[in-house]
């Protein structure tokens, strides 16, 4: 056999065995289990259960359970409940050991305020997130929908015929999120632009929570909450909660590029840590000033993804604040499908190298910080690497030791109510597409501003 052939087969042998991976992880993946979302508040009326947005009410199995105290989210846990069991009475007991964090103070009234939500062919899925929007109790705001590139009517005529004028319509032609988003950016009002999806539920006083601290703090540029599921029904939906999906945790935190965090040595280039585009809102005349969301990025562009990350850079290096406020909740419907996973891991990472090409590209003196903080951020993350193997294997021996280690009644540790503990395992399918989209992003932010080019001299 010469050289070559020996090569093409040492390559078709990898082909194989890589398809042979995939095939026992997607068998592993359809076998993970549907979990119930539920919520309960530790009042001083006693527990009160509610099952997650459009929920069936709780009965037994497995639960993930949003735990509140005097309606103010304090946490998540898993619990099982068994057959024939109290779910309320059950879920109590196990919500009762979730720390209780610090009591917030008083807040000042919330400034005026503004919602985008970008759609695109999504009418029901609209019409559910608009009926909570309409149930927000900040005191001032209006709503308006960017209708994306749309084929049909549907959404116009969803807003026109339901909402009439309690919800704004703008028609954005060029698809991408970013686009939208600054298309909604030209139309508000609101001293606050705050920015979420079509495929969430919001709680009652998510826009009082997320916009409250821009009255507070006069450097506050931007704005984040905390997104749960509000389904876990498909393998796809589960799998992601279990590795943390869109939460940041139960911990208000404020970031300040004066006084940049220990802990983040690739500060403010990890712009993943801060929040997401589904809850996230702007002091509009600073996102307005930085020129919005870079149009080359986003979903429908061939960049994928990458605009709430830019967004959130682009205030921080202007030496504006940025806060994460876990007491704005919104629930998101989560993918549902493996194919759906696939398509979310290359887009996460070519939405990441996008942004930071975008960053760079726009805003070349930030090069020399990026690169004084790389080393910094590598040491780090071995850190995290060799911390994560060695509960890894604490977490193997505990299950050796103990074969019944999660059953019956109680708290099933682990993920998802643990966020980002991994209890089912990231399939390593998955894990090539995101390299593969990042090390693809770039190429597709470069492609979307030749793209976007091209349109303007179309439509000049």
């Amino acid at each position: 056999m010469t050289e070559g052939n020996h090569e093409g087969g040492g390559r078709m042998a990898g082909v194989r065995r890589a398809r042979q991976e995939t095939r026992r992880e997607i068998a592993e993946f359809l076998s993970i289990g549907p979990v119930q979302v539920a919520e309960l508040d530790l009042g001083d009326e006693g527990p009160m259960l509610r099952p997650g947005p459009g929920s069936p009410p709780v009965t037994s199995g497995a639960v993930f359970l949003l735990v509140r105290r005097a309606g103010r989210p304090v946490g998540t846990l898993l619990g099982e409940v068994p057959e024939g069991a109290d779910p309320t009475r059950v879920l109590a007991a196990l919500a009762r050991e979730v720390p209780r964090g610090a009591a917030p103070g008083p807040s000042p009234a919330p400034p005026s305020a503004s919602v985008v939500v970008a759609t695109r062919e999504r009418a029901d899925q609209l019409a559910r997130a608009l009926d909570s929007l309409l149930a927000q109790d900040h005191p001032d705001f209006e709503i308006v929908v960017v209708d994306n590139a749309p084929e049909t009517e549907e959404t116009r005529e969803l807003v026109e015929r339901k909402y009439g004028e309690r919800v704004g319509y703008v028609r954005e032609p060029v698809p991408g999120l970013a686009i939208a988003h600054n298309r909604g950016l030209s139309a508000v009002r609101g001293a606050v632009v705050a920015f979420t999806d079509d495929d969430v539920v919001a709680d009652p006083r998510w826009l009082t929570e997320l916009t409250a601290p821009f009255a507070a703090d006069p450097r506050l540029g931007c704005a984040t909450g905390l997104i749960l599921p509000a389904r876990l029904g498909t393998p796809a939906q589960v799998l992601l909660e279990s590795h943390g999906g869109f939460a940041k945790g139960f911990t208000p935190r404020t970031y300040d590029p004066e006084r940049p965090p220990a802990d983040e040595p690739l500060f403010p280039f990890t712009a993943g840590r801060f929040g997401s585009g589904a809850s996230m809102a702007f002091r509009t005349e600073v996102l307005r000033a930085v020129g919005g969301f870079d149009p080359a990025t986003g979903a429908g562009t061939r960049a994928r993804g990458g605009d709430d990350l830019y967004g959130f850079v682009r205030v921080l290096a202007q030496g504006h604040r940025l806060r994460y406020t876990p007491s704005a909740l919104v629930w998101h419907h989560h993918r549902e499908t493996w194919r759906d996973l696939e398509t979310q891991a290359y887009g996460y990472g070519a939405g990441l190298t996008a942004y930071l090409t975008a960053i760079l590209v726009n805003r070349p003196a930030l090069l020399p910080a990026l690169l004084a903080r790389v080393p910094g951020g590598l040491a780090h993350a071995r850190a995290l690497t060799a911390v994560r193997a060695t509960e890894a294997r604490a977490a193997d021996v505990t299950a050796a030791g103990d074969p019944d280690a999660g059953g019956g009644a109680g708290p099933v540790t682990g993920a998802p109510g643990g966020h980002d503990s991994r209890t089912h395992p990231w399939p390593r399918r998955l894990a090539r597409l995101q390299l593969r989209g990042m090390l693809y992003g770039p190429v597709g932010y470069l492609r979307a501003r030749r793209a976007l080019r091209t349109v303007g001299r179309e439509a000049g």
